[in-house]
């Protein structure tokens, strides 16, 4: 049992027997009354979010959730499909319990995935993949001075800005928390 306190991000707790990941959280407290944490729980189950407020001294059950070592194999029609690294069974999980990390997939990727009740129901990118730019405008030469950028398309399929001197079959290393270009990779 969580006390509000102990309620962070990352962390998975059982509501009304169904499990929420934490997204957000922050303490408060007004004046002379209880302390309470406001909370962004995400349901596991449906990906739907909701804002929930926890006061003083309550009790809050942790979700049995767990991870798996996976690797991500190919897209179907709207899903996504994953082999179990440790007996290689093979899953796959819907583009929306993904959510926005299915612009940095990419054959072979090993991520981790969220388990509930031995059920896939999730996964967890690293926090920075490497990708080869696929197609990007010729950088000009001298035109560093500004550091300005351009838009990249990507070996998964996405757009990002990246810096001018990045050139069609660059690697580079991209945040997959923010969508954005981290450095050259060799």
């Amino acid at each position: 049992m969580y006390t509000i306190t102990e309620l962070k991000p990352g962390r998975a707790i059982t509501l009304g027997g169904e499990p929420y990941l934490i997204l957000a959280s922050q303490f408060g407290r007004k004046s002379q009354s209880k302390a309470n944490m406001q909370c962004k729980l995400k349901n596991l189950k449906t990906g739907a979010t909701v804002a929930r407020n926890f006061q003083g001294s309550e009790k809050i059950e942790e979700a049995s959730v767990g991870y798996k070592h996976v690797q991500y194999l190919y897209a179907g029609k709207g899903t996504r499909a994953f082999m179990n690294l440790e007996n290689y069974d093979q899953f796959e999980l819907p583009d929306e319990a993904i959510g926005e990390g299915v612009q940095f997939l990419v054959d072979g990727l090993e991520v981790d995935a969220l388990m509930y009740e031995e059920r896939p129901i999730g996964i967890k990118l690293p926090v920075s993949v490497i990708l080869e730019v696929v197609e990007t405008s010729p950088g000009l030469r001298g035109d560093t001075a500004t550091g300005g950028s351009k838009a990249a398309k990507l070996s998964s399929g996405t757009t990002i800005n990246v810096p001018l001197f990045i050139n069609e079959g660059d690697k580079i290393k991209v945040n997959t928390e923010k969508g954005e270009y981290v450095e050259r990779s060799n």
